[in-house]
């Protein structure tokens, strides 16, 4: 049975939504979810039918998103060190937070460990594209703001790797993002890492901007500082474009009628680029299971934010990452 270590405290809203959305989680899937936090304040929110199917880890302690990542590797008592030292110690599977990122993944990278032959790892997100069901894997999107090629090599395995065991695509397309498709375009970075990433049968070259939303490519691989920026601007148009139609639908009868003929569609966009439904993002490249979750993570975003990292567990991905950069570096 698959053991998740939970940070409890860690999320913008407390305590509430993360032990309801593993409860959630735990009514359709059997694991062992382990609620590190404040034990006076996660025990009520436990059904009484499910108390002997969890565990607890008290401790006081959280790391505040304004404080610095560092913070956390001096922190031993806060929740998110025990979650993840929690794996550390073989007493659980993955770790899930919704807190502090950058503390998440300092704590994973230097308490789990990376997998042999990767450099640094990479958070990678999901994406919506125009193809129903289809989603588009774009890493790094913020780990790491400067790259070099092999840096975006790794990237590239560690994508294709998660695409194939974790998400069943097993002829995954993986694609550099650039600012043109001719080989040529991009810069010195990307010129070389298009060399190196070449090595991957599922390369099929540089991929524009829109490629990550036409569903052309599974993978995109870019560096966290051109990830980030590009998250941040895709949330925001999403946000700005639903802004648009609810203020320009209230003002038309006709638009209002338009609408409800259209209600299912529109909750099909919703949960099309809802990041509730993907749960959150793994970070790839160490040595076990790690979900950093949406600060704002509902209780339906860590519940699929555990069915993630079951997944991932049930998964040999981080070993066939290992074989296969071992395989190409001779």
């Amino acid at each position: 049975m698959v053991r998740i270590a939970i940070d409890a405290m860690g999320g913008d809203f407390g305590h509430y939504p993360i032990v309801e959305g593993a409860i959630f989680a735990l009514k359709q899937k059997k694991f062992l979810p382990i609620f590190v936090g404040d034990e006076s304040k996660i025990a009520p929110l436990i059904p009484k039918k499910f108390k002997d199917k969890v565990e607890i880890v008290h401790c006081d302690d959280v790391i505040a998103m304004d404080e610095h990542a560092t913070d956390a590797l001096k922190r031993r008592d806060s929740s998110i060190y025990i979650a993840v030292d929690l794996v550390r110690q073989g007493k659980a599977d993955a770790v899930v937070s919704a807190g502090h990122s950058g503390a998440t993944m300092s704590l994973a990278t230097l308490r789990i460990g990376r997998i042999k032959g990767i450099s640094r790892p990479a958070i990678a997100t999901f994406m919506p594209t125009s193809i129903k069901d289809k989603q588009t894997i774009v890493l790094d999107v913020g780990a790491n703001v400067d790259c070099d090629a092999n840096n975006l090599f790794q990237f590239a395995v560690m994508g294709d790797a998660y695409a194939n065991k974790v998400l069943g695509c097993t002829k995954a397309k993986v694609g550099l993002l650039s600012n043109g498709e001719e080989a040529t375009k991009g810069n010195e970075v990307t010129k070389e890492a298009y060399t190196l990433i070449s090595q991957l049968d599922s390369f099929v070259g540089n991929v524009e901007g829109g490629d990550i939303f036409n569903g052309s490519v599974d993978v995109v691989v870019c560096d966290g500082f051109v990830g980030n920026v590009l998250l941040k601007t895709s949330e925001g148009v999403a946000e700005t474009i639903s802004h648009y139609l609810k203020s320009e639908i209230k003002h038309s009868p006709v638009a209002i009628a338009g609408a409800l003929l259209m209600k299912r569609v529109f909750r099909k966009l919703k949960k099309q680029i809802d990041y509730a439904e993907y749960g959150g993002a793994p970070l790839l490249g160490v040595k076990a299971c790690t979900i950093i979750s949406h600060g704002k993570s509902n209780p339906k975003a860590i519940k699929n934010a555990m069915f993630q990292a079951i997944r991932f567990v049930e998964s040999d991905v981080n070993e066939a990452i290992r074989t296969r950069l071992e395989s190409m570096n001779g």
